[in-house]
């Protein structure tokens, strides 16, 4: 066995996967052989679900049947219902409100009983997670906000379902479309950190719930899955301030903060869905007369690549991507568990099939040779 110490678990391969591929020198991300560019043009976020979990993309009597299930699971019973109420009454932070209701979401499953490792019933279960996270989120934003929630629609597509219960409103094509393809490009990305959190949950032989629940609370650290509230935030400072971009971001690296949404531990170029979705956002702010998100974000992407040598990530443009949609700021990363499900659950169940208890070693710093002192003497 190596001895060599590597923190973080960096450059060290632990698993096998055929789920999605990253190639950060070439800024390149393939999910089960697609392109992500030819995914997030050409495929809904019902397909590549379907491809994660099934290996394929569906035929379309597949994809069918495949929408019509998920679609039949959206709704939550009352209890789930009273809990979301609970905490969004309570002003629960939205990422520790949505680890609680995936949780909870175990105790209402047809399928809790059965065996950890049984794919059909973990089919099952994802469909139910995945389905049912939607209708939990956009309850839990409209009741802290005052309102009540709106029940899901069997007829609308999974994007603009959620859309539709957030704001009461069915959404236009541009906004539905739009919407998908940021779930798309959000799907999965290799082993990141909420994804091997997920397996090695799974390695345990827990259940889905719980690999599910583990995956959510790692997302919701401010180093994997908070960077595009941030970069929002940081937009909205800039806008505030009356500053040009530049010197915006000139005085906030003199004061020694950095400009969230840039740099990555994959890729050393730009992130391929960064650079889909900057388009997205400024189509979306030509459209709306709101330009200014997305000039803002170029003006500060070019100035930190010139000077800097740093690249936008994917929160860099889904941020302002998200703004334009009429989207909370503070519901950005769980819609980004909303999405990242999918990849989670196709990775827990490739964790099964070939399963081995993840259990990494810790090289010991600490003394050796110390006595217990009688505690009277203490």
């Amino acid at each position: 066995m190596t001895e060599e110490l590597k923190k973080g678990l960096e450059g060290v391969l632990v698993a096998e996967s055929s789920l999605s591929f990253i190639d950060g020198d070439a800024g390149k991300l393939i999910y089960r052989g697609y392109t992500i560019d030819d995914l997030a043009r050409n495929a809904s976020f019902e397909e590549v679900v379907y491809l994660l979990w099934h290996g394929e993309l569906p035929s379309a009597a597949e994809l069918s049947d495949f929408k019509s299930s998920m679609a039949e699971e959206r709704h939550i019973n009352d209890d789930v219902q009273r809990l979301v109420r609970d905490l969004a009454e309570a002003d629960e932070e939205p990422m520790a409100a949505l680890r609680t209701i995936v949780s909870d979401l175990s105790a209402y499953d047809p399928d809790a009983d059965a065996d950890p490792t049984a794919e059909a019933a973990n089919l099952r279960k994802g469909r139910r997670i995945t389905a049912k996270i939607p209708t939990a989120l956009a309850a839990f934003s409209r009741i802290r906000d005052g309102d009540e929630p709106v029940d899901p629609r069997e007829d609308l597509d999974h994007a603009s379902n959620f859309l539709y219960m957030l704001n009461d409103e069915e959404p236009d094509d541009v906004l539905s479309e739009t919407f998908d393809m940021a779930l798309v490009l959000h799907a999965d990305h290799g082993l990141n950190a909420s994804t091997f959190s997920a397996t090695v949950t799974a390695s345990t032989l827990a259940d889905l719930h719980a690999a599910v629940t583990s995956a959510v609370g790692t997302l919701s650290g401010s180093l994997h899955g908070g960077a595009n509230q941030d970069v929002m935030e940081a937009l909205l400072e800039l806008d505030d301030s009356g500053k040009e971009p530049v010197p915006w971001v000139e005085d906030r690296l003199a004061a020694g903060d950095r400009v969230p949404g840039f740099g990555h531990r994959v890729y050393n170029v730009k992130d391929p869905r960064a650079r889909i979705l900057s388009a997205e956002s400024e189509a979306l702010g030509e459209a709306a007369g709101t330009p200014q998100w997305h000039d803002y974000s170029v003006t500060i992407e070019e100035y930190l690549g010139e000077e800097k040598g740093l690249a936008p990530n994917v929160d860099f443009y889904s941020a302002s991507t998200y703004y334009q949609m009429g989207i909370p700021v503070d519901i950005y990363t769980p819609i980004f568990a909303m999405s990242r499900v999918g990849g989670w659950i196709a990775h827990v169940l490739e964790q099964y099939d070939d399963n081995r208890l993840i259990r990494p070693r810790a090289r010991y710093v600490g003394s050796e040779d110390r006595t217990v002192t009688p505690i009277d003497d203490r």
